[in-house]
């Protein structure tokens, strides 16, 4: 869970992120303020993940603020005028959100959080339990973000602008790519076998000629012919005979 305040000095602005935030699974709001020198204060005192900070505010901008806190939480720049982002994103801020914000932009933002924090734990903590981890995904459905623990998840196939997570029984399409997945997902647990499959590694139980047999799993999934080598590498150790 996301940590998370909100410093804007128009109450209409922190009534919108505090509607998005409220449809973020992952995002837990502890304070709204309009008062910047407040903001420095729960920063200061609380274990704050990430603020959302208007930027023109009077006694203190949000640019003071963002240079303040700089190390102690992630900064999400929110404002009406495009000329301070270059001044912004030099203070290493997350992201630059022009209001009025989108919610598919700010589920964008958020979520590259999300891939931050999730990097900065594994780097921490080497390599988080299977059982204990998960992914966040945008579905089809418009503003609907779905929890999905890594441990439940049999195989993904790829869809053109789509993916197909099988997980748990069930089928869920993901606003996604095969290439970002692969990056993302823990390589000792899942392993791409063809440009339209990523499959769970603990769930493999047999390699019949170009198919990989999953447990429980009836659909056919191919073996490419170009990932083929980097399978049996991976699997060489487990060989026997």
């Amino acid at each position: 869970m996301i940590s998370c305040i909100i410093v804007d000095d128009e109450q209409h602005a922190i009534d919108v992120l505090i509607h998005y935030i409220s449809q973020t699974p992952f995002l837990q709001l502890v304070k709204a303020t309009t008062n910047p020198i407040e903001g420095l204060e729960i920063v200061n005192t609380q274990k704050i993940d990430l603020v959302f900070l208007d930027i023109q505010m009077p006694e203190l901008s949000g640019l003071d603020v963002a240079r303040t806190i700089q190390g102690k939480a992630k900064v999400i720049l929110t404002t009406a005028y495009s000329e301070f982002a270059a001044e912004g994103f030099d203070l290493e801020v997350v992201d630059y959100l022009l209001k009025p914000i989108p919610l598919p932009r700010f589920f964008k933002a958020v979520q590259r959080v999300l891939n931050t924090v999730t990097s900065s734990v594994t780097a921490t903590t080497n390599e988080e339990s299977i059982e204990d981890d998960y992914i966040f995904v945008k579905t089809e459905l418009k503003g609907k973000m779905l929890k999905i623990n890594l441990r439940d998840i049999d195989y993904i196939e790829g869809m053109k602008n789509y993916v197909a997570i099988y997980h748990a029984g069930q089928k869920t399409m993901a606003l996604l790519n095969m290439k970002d997945l692969e990056e993302r997902l823990p390589k000792k647990y899942f392993l791409r076998v063809h440009k339209s499959y990523i499959v769970s590694v603990n769930k493999i139980v047999a390699i019949e000629g170009n198919l990989v047999v999953l447990k429980n799993v009836k659909a056919e999934i191919l073996l490419g012919e170009t990932y083929r080598n980097s399978f049996y590498d991976l699997m060489k150790h487990k060989l026997m005979g």
